[in-house]
């Protein structure tokens, strides 16, 4: 397809065969992730909308970018980035945040990777962390053996949207007996207005190796929403521990209709650390399926939702493997009229003998006019095994309140560090640079 063609392409917005065509063509891919992309084309155009959690009808397809052309190639040096670009993500502390506490930092604009850092740390032990564009080209084989095995283009409308347009996102292969001191990074910017941002992160992690993963993703608001339908895939190995950490602070006009899934095998471990503070609307399930024997999930989420926002998020925990455990604990804040709900599923399968699930659900609504459900499905096919729920809806605790305003503190402050205190379960398990950036984000939230 010749240039000129692909930049008419490109400027407009909606979805076709021919977008679909001239992404890979662009990046420069070989036959086999085109003809992936356009079985994915396919199954879109026929998969319906979910038939639960909120309504998705009023998406219109055809109002979206679906590719934003990169402004320079990737760079490995943080001083070779377009100005614009540079600005943004100092404003957003990334290169200190790099320096002080990763080993490795992957950022996204809009559709593409633009910078991309990787510290001797990483090399010395041959792990690879890059983007996925990256990924396909210099590591086809790894990519070909992983990619869609969790997460099928057919499992969903926008897995198979995502799998039809996707850009960017990050890719970490990590061999076996390989312990990183320091988190890897991806940073995800949607800078557009009415752009999809269609990011896609594959994750191997070896035999008996240990990586912590960070994510974090923003947008600014426009008066037309911004679609996000992202996909990740996740390899425990044996006796591996992962932990998968995001701080999602999308501003008030994203869609975000994420699939994430992870596969643990024998002792594994793997831990989602999941943080909605924007969007609006969510719907997010991290996924744990439990393969090997005595393998261990968990999850801690929580969803904040304001004026006219809906967080539909929670977890799904799917038991396989003998002796195997996990956890879900969600805590969920609505104010001004929002809805933060929790969703999830847990379900231990016939051959999961001896293995239990232990659920939390804790919701705080702040006003008459907000809401928050509980509305879990869990199931059991043997008699060895067992699964605690735990749902508590309230508002903040009027004697603290009372307590906190009789010391000299205002009802504003007091309200404050109620809702981080209620937090503070999951504020516990991030970096404390994170910690301090995600109190900062909630107080502000509250205003």
């Amino acid at each position: 397809m010749k240039p000129q063609i692909l930049s008419t392409i490109f400027d407009h917005p909606g979805l076709n065969k021919q977008l679909v065509i001239a992404i890979s063509e662009f990046k420069n891919e070989p036959a086999w992730m085109q003809q992936l992309r356009l079985q994915a084309y396919t199954a879109f155009t026929k998969l319906s909308n979910p038939k639960w959690g909120p309504n998705l009808s009023f998406i219109n397809f055809n109002d979206y970018y679906y590719f934003i052309k990169p402004l320079k190639a990737t760079v490995q040096k943080w001083n070779d980035l377009p100005t614009k670009i540079r600005d943004t993500f100092e404003k957003l502390k990334i290169p200190r945040i790099e320096a002080e506490q990763l080993s490795g930092i992957n950022n996204q604009y809009d559709s593409s990777p633009v910078y991309h850092a990787l510290m001797k740390e990483l090399a010395d032990q041959h792990v690879l962390f890059c983007s996925m564009d990256e990924a396909v080209s210099k590591h086809p084989e790894i990519v070909k053996k992983y990619f869609g095995k969790l997460v099928p283009f057919t499992d969903n409308k926008y897995a198979a949207l995502n799998s039809a347009v996707w850009s960017g996102g990050s890719f970490v292969y990590v061999p076996k007996n390989v312990i990183l001191t320091k988190p890897l990074q991806s940073y995800f910017r949607i800078n557009s207005k009415q752009a999809g941002q269609f990011e896609r992160t594959l994750i191997i992690i070896g035999d008996n190796s240990e990586v912590h993963y960070m994510e974090g993703c923003t947008a600014p608001i426009y008066d037309k929403n911004n679609l996000h339908a992202a996909v990740v895939e996740v390899f425990v190995g044996k006796n591996a521990k992962f932990r998968y950490s995001t701080i999602q602070n999308w501003s008030d006009n994203v869609l975000n209709l994420v699939t994430k899934r992870a596969w643990v095998d024998t002792n594994g471990y793997m831990e989602w650390i999941d943080g909605n503070i924007g969007s609006k609307l969510n719907m997010k399930y991290p996924t744990t399926i439990l393969a090997g024997d005595h393998a261990v999930g968990r999850c801690i989420s929580i969803a904040t939702a304001n004026t006219g926002v809906i967080q539909d998020a929670g977890a799904k925990m799917i038991h396989l493997g003998k002796n195997t455990r996990s956890q879900i604990l969600s805590k969920s804040i609505a104010l001004k009229g929002g809805n933060a709900s929790y969703r999830g599923l847990v379900k231990i399968t016939k051959n999961a003998q001896h293995s239990h699930s232990d659920i939390v659900c804790d919701s705080i609504i702040l006003d008459q006019k907000s809401k928050s459900d509980a509305i879990p499905t869990e199931l059991i096919e043997n008699n060895t095994s067992f699964i605690k729920h735990e749902a508590r809806i309230s508002d903040l605790d009027k004697e603290t309140l009372f307590y906190l305003n009789a010391h000299g503190v205002n009802d504003q402050q007091a309200r404050q560090l109620m809702v981080i205190g209620f937090m503070e379960p999951f504020l516990l398990e991030l970096p404390l640079e994170y910690a301090v950036e995600l109190n900062r984000l909630i107080k502000a939230y509250l205003v």
